[in-house]
């Protein structure tokens, strides 16, 4: 009961982040980007979610206890919050955009970047299906093992893969260009703690730098 009730209070703090900084730059309720945007965070999220907790609900917690003051790492700490700053600052300029005109985006293009935000954010959730020590926080736990078949198999961080592509449909969900300038500092921001994880991984995870020699790029194939 108590983990449902965090479960819950999780799931509605994260729809309240995105009310409040998405319609109070807009000015307006009248943001049906906003609301579909919202419509497919949740439905994708959710249902994953529920699985989890039904199948195992170890690896939903392990999802849930976040944020930069869960880190152990002081780059990791920077990193998260960095992370957040980028998040807030494409929804805050992607309202402002829509509420001022800056840039028109088709719905045509709209759509198509709702369709990132559900593929980003289901590449993360079939990651965590997939490695069930893939937790919020940058860690190593004492029974846990290398990941490299799945997804782990094309790139040494799939996670981030699905936040990234995420990143970039967020804007274009929300009908606007100008948020797209915010995926520079977010994907330095990714690049940071992606480092500084795999310098701890080297180092404490068994098997990491073998896998490091199967599994070439870290993020992008062919790129790095």
């Amino acid at each position: 009961m108590k983990f449902a009730v965090q479960l819950t209070t999780s799931s509605l703090f994260g729809l309240a982040f995105f009310g409040v900084l998405l319609f109070l730059p807009a000015g307006s309720l009248n943001y049906w980007q906003a609301w579909l945007f919202i419509a497919i965070f949740a439905v994708v999220t959710t249902i994953p979610s529920i699985y989890l907790a039904v199948t195992n609900p170890a690896v939903l917690e392990r999802r849930m206890h976040a944020g930069p003051a869960a880190e152990t790492r002081p780059a990791q700490r920077i990193a998260v919050s960095a992370t957040i700053l980028s998040v807030a600052a494409v929804l805050v300029i992607s309202a402002l955009d829509h509420r001022f005109g800056w840039s028109h985006v088709p719905t045509a293009v709209v759509l198509a970047g709702d369709v990132l935000v559900a593929v980003g954010l289901g590449i993360a959730m079939v990651v965590v299906i997939q490695n069930s020590y893939a937790a919020s926080t940058v860690r190593v736990e004492a029974e846990q093992t290398v990941v490299s078949t799945g997804l782990y198999g094309l790139v040494r961080h799939p996670m981030y893969v699905g936040a990234l592509i995420m990143m970039i449909g967020i804007p274009l969900a929300l009908d606007s260009y100008w948020g797209l300038v915010t995926i520079v500092p977010a994907l330095l921001a990714l690049g940071y703690r992606i480092s500084d994880e795999e310098k701890m991984l080297r180092q404490e995870l068994a098997g990491y730098n073998e896998y490091t020699q199967k599994v070439h790029y870290r993020l992008v194939p062919g790129v790095w």
